[in-house]
């Protein structure tokens, strides 16, 4: 049976996408090559905004029209939230998801290959719901995947088998989040912080090393969180894959400002594997509006981190999420939010513009509303912000002698590869180049 996959948003989703195929793969399935019709399509989806669960339904729609015998499962974050509003619904309930046979949370998504060796055609007129309340959930699975994509929001259609060099990998090393900010509807989708056992995670790196790879990113949902489930830290996490034996380098996935300690930053420095390259949301700021948000810090406090990831590493990225237009951000509030971020010493902004999500507290607050248009306007002016930061990071760069991991990819004749902290450099494309790391004199 031929198997085809769709994944949209984020780096955690293309993880357990792969790590699914995989299994699928090693069962006797075969992938969809472009064009041919699947037997089974599975749709990880992503809802992270609005936009995100419009993008969902119009895969949903493409996936029947190009594979009308199809079975199609959605799992995923969308699916997730769908699934628990639609329990114990009649099929009204479920506008939208026509072309899909099953609907799976995201604790039942790691049952699909078992699910799909019992299914061999299309079920009933309305898809099938199954799910687990995600806050009950306390397993976690692992996922490992090699891909050579790195952005985000992207849709996937994924391969159930590796075709790239297995240049990067991403490793799963933590679920769900503890911490409700009133705009997030991720604890519903993901459930309750959790994590294996540093023990189990060294074991799936060093494979991943034996395999190859080259690079290993570090993923999750709020990764510095870490040890909820174990009693350990996400510091002594890093010290046991720093101590992982070959020539590699470990990348962290995005840390939460009040978890990434001064520690942490100082073992970053001193480390042999880490790469200098730091996500760190803000979201906001103007610390009115992170009240607002119920974040766990303060805009002082998150320029004190940047100012000693500064101090440490000179020339570490560091990229920041930021939101606009949520409820109760004022034009003045705003503006305080935009002088704060234009002295940060940052590399690069990701810029969400806020959607009304159901069952956020936020959608309850008696606050007063940003119209679209002035949300645009302010994401428009971040992301110009963004693009002059950018540049003068790179120009900051100029002349630094750089590791650059090359990468697979032969595009017209050229190769691209990624510095440790986060330049993305090209050249002309040499097969011996592949997964190997060189020293280069950057010039942006």
């Amino acid at each position: 049976m031929k198997v085809r996959f769709v994944t949209l948003g984020c780096k955690l989703n293309f993880a357990e996408s792969s790590a699914l195929g995989k299994s699928l793969l090693s069962s006797g399935f075969t992938r969809a090559e472009d064009g041919e019709q699947a037997d089974i399509c599975i749709l990880n989806t992503c809802t992270v905004t609005d936009a995100a669960d419009h993008k969902c339904r119009q895969a949903l729609s493409r996936l029947r029209r190009e594979n009308p015998n199809a079975v199609i499962i959605a799992t995923g974050c969308y699916a997730q939230l769908t699934a628990d509003r639609m329990t114990g619904q009649p099929a009204a309930a479920m506008k939208g998801w026509e072309g899909a046979d099953y609907i799976l949370g995201n604790d039942a998504k790691f049952d699909i290959p078992e699910l799909i060796m019992q299914v061999s055609r299309r079920v009933a007129e309305h898809p099938i719901v199954v799910s687990t309340p995600i806050r009950e959930v306390d397993a976690f699975h692992g996922a490992l995947s090699f891909s050579h994509v790195d952005s985000e929001d992207e849709e996937q259609h994924t391969s159930i088998a590796d075709r790239t060099q297995r240049t990067r990998c991403f490793l799963k090393v933590q679920d769900g989040c503890n911490y409700f900010c009133t705009y997030c509807t991720i604890p519903y989708a993901r459930g309750k912080s959790r994590n294996p056992r540093i023990s189990e995670l060294v074991t799936e790196a060093q494979q991943a090393l034996t395999a190859g790879a080259k690079e290993i990113v570090l993923t999750g949902v709020n990764i510095a969180d870490f040890g909820r489930s174990t009693g350990e830290t996400f510091l002594q996490l890093l010290q046991a894959l720093d101590s992982l034996s070959g020539e590699y380098r470990l990348r962290i996935g995005s840390c939460e400002p009040n978890l990434l300690t001064e520690e942490i930053i100082d073992f970053v420095a001193a480390s042999r594997h880490i790469a200098p390259h730091f996500h760190i949301p803000l979201q906001s700021g103007s610390n009115e509006v992170l009240q607002i948000m119920k974040r766990h810090y303060t805009r002082e406090l998150f320029a004190e981190r940047v100012a000693y990831i500064r101090k440490q590493l000179p020339y570490a990225f560091i990229g920041v999420d930021c939101m606009v237009g949520v409820r109760g951000e004022t034009e003045e509030y705003f503006d305080d939010y935009l002088s704060f971020v234009r002295q940060l010493d940052v590399s690069q902004l990701h810029v969400f513009t806020y959607s009304e999500r159901a069952r956020t507290r936020m959608v309850e607050m008696d606050l007063a509303v940003v119209p679209a248009a002035e949300r645009k306007r302010r994401s428009d002016i971040l992301h110009r912000l963004s693009e002059q930061k950018t540049k003068a990071f790179y120009a900051a760069n100029a002349g630094r002698q750089v590791v650059v991991l090359w990468e697979s990819r032969n595009s017209k004749g050229q190769m691209a590869g990624f510095t440790d902290n986060y330049i993305r450099v090209t050249t002309d494309y040499n097969p011996e180049r592949v997964n190997t790391f060189e020293t280069i004199t950057y010039r942006s």
